[in-house]
């Protein structure tokens, strides 16, 4: 008896983390794809985020070498951007909250995780000045 209440309860606390998970992992799944097209073309994506964000070839390195990933390093950019705070002080923020997730980096930057501006980041970014949105209810959403 004791094991199956064991497995039961296991098998809850399971189900609600892998839901919490995927419900999570939906906020920035344009990440993924930005990954695999950074990675393709390197020199490209560095270009990319120079021209963006009017920083120099050197800035961009510092940032790409200070994350785990180049869509982290679009995201590092872009809060900065955002919050008109110092790309060396994003970088602190995102090295010290690692693992607690963009909304919580965002809100210690002064940005509303809720606002209309954040919500936009969520749906994807604006590199090339073309947004990339992720799918919702089956229909591309660009913003």
């Amino acid at each position: 008896m004791r094991t199956s209440r064991f497995t039961l309860s296991f098998i809850i606390v399971l189900a609600v983390v892998l839901t919490a998970g995927v419900a999570a992992a939906g906020d920035f799944d344009w990440t993924r794809d930005l990954n695999i097209r950074a990675e393709a073309d390197r020199d490209g994506f560095r270009a990319q985020l120079s021209t963006r964000f009017k920083i120099g070839n050197a800035d961009v390195e510092v940032v790409l070498g200070n994350v785990d990933s180049p869509a982290d390093a679009y995201m590092v950019l872009r809060l900065g951007e955002m919050s008109a705070k110092p790309v060396d002080y994003v970088l602190n923020q995102y090295r010290t909250g690692k693992g607690k997730g963009w909304g919580v980096l965002a809100k210690s930057l002064g940005i509303k995780p809720g606002s209309r501006e954040f919500q936009a980041l969520k749906a994807g970014h604006d590199i090339n000045g073309a947004t990339i949105a992720r799918k919702n209810n089956g229909k591309n959403k660009g913003r």
